[in-house]
């Protein structure tokens, strides 16, 4: 995307943003009796409809629910506000890049003028005669409840952000700077999210960061000092020399990713390392500080022509650990194939962690285009795409910070042993908001999985029947006969999750509000110990740099001590140690480490012992828009063997 394009993106998103923060403010304050200054009336104002009522209990439940974590309540309403303005900009601007993928019918281009809009009155005459456009809103929210099915955590109008709604004057005005004629080039483009996301947070604010505090003071900061978006050449060259060479060792010169991966580094006469092939469905690959997901993008695209050539290969092929059948197997004809990869790359392959809860909504969004765009070039029609069930982009927050909540979830646990894990999660995952995939969290649950399964089985022995005339399980209990301890998880992670669900859907008022919320955080927090308990075939990674956040310094400094001097040096630390032996990890970070004397531990005893380089490229200023940082960009091999 053009530096033009780039602008005038970065116009409306600074526009769009304060129209909705000082709207969104404007209604706490005048409706809600919630002050920017953190002063929260004890209960809503007697001018309030029962509407309106729920309305601010759930805003209320919100700001405690980010206190509990620890968030002081000025802050904790600053980002109540800004969450709000950003998830409502978010949702418009998927609006306008499903209009252009004509995956929705003309919504909000021309406003109440759309043919969606005019189409849904026809349907239904007495919409268009509702005061204030109440009609057009309940048309767009219909829009927002038939696109949550998919895409949840950006349409979900249960979301605790979606309780505020822009007043007739502020929707105009936003759903003009959208319609801008200097935009209309941009919504075709997958990466107009990202920069959206990227420029949602002005050069000002992160200049004012740091001028206020060397180091980060919270995970927010330390998101949005590092939010810089990776250009689609750094991306290419290091996909290509990741997924592009395992491909290639996997296949060899007749693969068509040698014409594909144009940056892919190659011998001129030495012979292509051979690597055993594996079924596409069973490579995993992961972008542990993921942003809006643009390596996640670029790796889809190369993914699309190795399921096919997978299939193409003739023959017996390698047998997938999800189905425990070939890819041929499962798909017959080329057709069906075609039909499913789409979702099963979002379901299967890629995978996205960051501490920005918003760039979940971003990556989750980009990815569900992507598979769209996929299905729209093979000519299947909406109708016939199959649902994609999941994503894998996870939000690296702390658990639930409300421990009377913590207590009361626990005490529905069932088995009983299931109750303490719970809490030792809750307790190992409390710098998740800080450290992210940095944090070691699985091996401290380890443990603890180790000791409920012991516990397991010492009870089952203890009941001392016969061999034989054993009690039949019943339906639903929990069996870990033979079972080994990452079985165990899994059956664990499934318990807790049914057990959250029905923990936040049996509440009501504020109540279901605190424990949606709580829920929330939980099933990330469970979602990301199984992510880093799982191991890759690829790291890709734009990481931040400098210095950690002060809250999580101490636990930083004690885990990674050969790295500790920068936030880059530890991720590529820690994505060496989430990679499969001969894994590959991309990287494109500050060029310091390869030659400053305090970087001498990560380049001998991390580098050169557990993952040599296979690739470097010595890019330097100017690579990351406007961060005046020297990088470079590099591709290591995991050894097989890692020396401790």
């Amino acid at each position: 995307m053009d530096k033009a394009k780039r602008n005038a993106i970065e116009r409306a998103t600074q526009q769009a943003r304060k129209l909705l923060d000082e709207d969104f403010s404007s209604q706490l304050e005048g409706t809600f009796d919630v002050l920017r200054s953190g002063v929260i009336a004890p209960t809503g104002g007697a001018h309030l409809s029962a509407r309106q009522q729920f309305q601010r209990d759930k805003i209320v439940a919100t700001i405690e629910h980010k206190r509990a974590a620890g968030t002081a309540v000025v802050e904790a309403v600053t980002d109540y506000v800004r969450d709000s303005a950003f998830t409502t900009l978010n949702r418009f601007v998927a609006l306008k890049m499903l209009e252009a993928r004509q995956l929705v019918q003309e919504c909000i281009t021309k406003g109440e003028q759309s043919a969606g809009f005019r189409e849904f009155c026809g349907m239904a005459p007495g919409v268009a005669l509702l005061p204030d456009a109440a009609g057009y809103r309940l048309y767009v929210e219909n829009l927002f409840d038939e696109f949550s099915t998919e895409i949840k955590v950006l349409f979900d109008r249960r979301d605790a952000a979606s309780v505020l709604w822009p007043k007739r004057q502020t929707f105009e005005a936003l759903l003009a700077i959208l319609n801008a004629p200097d935009l209309s080039g941009v919504w075709g483009e997958d990466e107009t999210i990202g920069w959206v996301y990227q420029f949602f947070n002005s050069g000002e604010e992160r200049k004012r960061m740091r001028e206020e505090s060397q180091a980060p003071r919270n995970s927010r900061e330390l998101a949005v000092r590092n939010q810089f978006f990776t250009p689609r050449y750094v991306v290419q060259f290091l996909v290509d020399n990741t997924l592009g060479r395992l491909w290639l060792e996997m296949h060899g010169e007749q693969t068509r990713l040698i014409e594909l991966c144009e940056y892919l580094v190659r011998s001129a006469d030495g012979p292509i390392q051979a690597r055993p092939r594996k079924d596409p469905r069973d490579l995993r690959a992961l972008d542990p500080a993921c942003g809006s997901g643009h390596f996640l993008l670029y790796t889809f695209d190369l993914l699309l022509v190795i399921y096919e050539e997978a299939w193409s290969a003739g023959g017996v092929g390698p047998i997938s650990e999800v189905t425990e059948r070939s890819l041929c197997e499962d798909y017959p004809e080329l057709a069906d194939l075609r039909r499913a990869v789409p979702r099963l790359i979002v379901e299967h392959n890629l995978h996205g962690v960051d501490i920005d809860p918003r760039c979940a909504q971003i990556a989750a969004l980009a990815l569900w285009l992507r598979a769209q765009r996929a299905w729209k070039d093979l000519g299947i029609i909406a109708a016939d795409r199959p649902r994609i069930q999941r994503t894998h982009i996870v939000v690296a927050e702390p658990m639930p910070g409300d421990a009377g909540l913590v207590e009361e979830f626990a005490a529905r646990l069932d088995p009983p042993l299931l109750r303490d894990l719970f809490k030792k999660m809750v307790g190992e995952s409390r710098l998740a908001g800080e450290l992210g995939t940095l944090l070691r969290v699985e091996d401290g649950i380890a443990a603890e999985l180790r000791r409920a399964r012991e516990q397991f089985v010492k009870q089952r022995q203890a009941t001392a029947f016969l061999p034989g005339m054993e009690p039949v399980p019943k339906q639903g209990s929990l069996d870990l006969s033979g079972i080994d301890d990452d079985g165990f998880f899994h059956e664990a992670e499934a318990r807790i999750a049914e057990a959250l669900y029905t923990f936040a859907e049996t509440a009501t008022g504020s109540a279901s509000v605190r424990r949606r919320l709580f829920a929330g955080d939980a099933a990330q927090g469970v979602a990301l110990i199984d992510l880093v308990r799982t191991r890759f075939d690829l790291v890709l990674m734009n990481p931040p740099f400098g210095a950690c956040s002060l809250g999580a310094k101490a636990e930083f400094e004690k885990s990674f001590p050969r790295t500790k001097n920068d936030v880059y040096a530890a991720f590529v630390e820690r994505g060496i140690e989430l990679l499969h032996p001969h894994g590959l990890l991309g990287a494109i970070t500050s060029r310091t480490g390869f030659f400053l004397s305090s970087f001498q531990k990560w380049r001998e005893e991390i580098l050169l012992r557990e993952a040599p380089p296979v690739v470097f490229a010595d890019l330097g200023y100017g690579v990351l828009d406007s961060a005046m940082v020297e990088v470079a960009a590099y591709c290591l091999e995991k050894s097989k063997e890692v020396v401790a």
